[in-house]
């Protein structure tokens, strides 16, 4: 019995675990591919060649003797409409999914600055709650004005009480 060598015949692995064909191996691939797309339809450049191109081809097919023209101005142009619904059939998907991916990492964002507001709220409360505890602590530490008075005052009695010995004869 002739072994095959093809991967679709074999038995030992489920067959949505085979490897799907190179160019859609990476749905990241497709993405990057749609993203890179829509970019490139979107710039200034694109529609001045697209404007270009349309123009050369309906002078082409106006003025040219009817024996080279290719698309004809008496069948309404039939192939520059083929063509350009055929772009704008795949244009749209890709577009769409480009739109998509961007949705994804606008979510993502969304949802990173939300935690991160989150995060700066309860810093900014326990930082008020700090304050509060340090103001209350220092209002009950005695002042620098309040530590000279008792100073003063206890000088004051020493003096007096030195006074005192010294009138007694001590």
């Amino acid at each position: 019995m002739a072994r095959a060598n093809r991967t679709d015949n074999r038995l030992d692995s489920p067959k949505g675990l085979r490897a799907p064909l190179p160019l859609f191996q990476s749905r990241d691939r497709t993405g990057r591919f749609s993203e890179a797309f829509a970019r490139a339809m979107g710039t200034p450049w694109f529609l001045i060649g697209m404007t270009v191109f349309v123009t050369v081809w309906l002078v082409f097919n106006t003025v040219a003797p009817e024996e080279v023209q290719f698309d004809p101005r008496l069948t309404n142009f039939t192939l520059l409409t083929l063509i350009l619904s055929l772009q704008a059939s795949y244009a749209a998907p890709l577009i769409l999914l480009a739109q998509n991916r961007q949705d994804d990492r606008d979510r993502v964002q969304i949802e990173q600055d939300r935690q991160r507001a989150e995060r700066n709220l309860n810093d900014t409360e326990y930082l008020a709650r700090e304050v509060v505890a340090l103001r209350l602590a220092v209002k009950d530490l005695a002042s620098k004005d309040f530590i000279r008075a008792e100073l003063r005052s206890l000088l004051e009695e020493l003096d007096r009480e030195k006074d005192k010995d010294d009138a007694s004869g001590r």
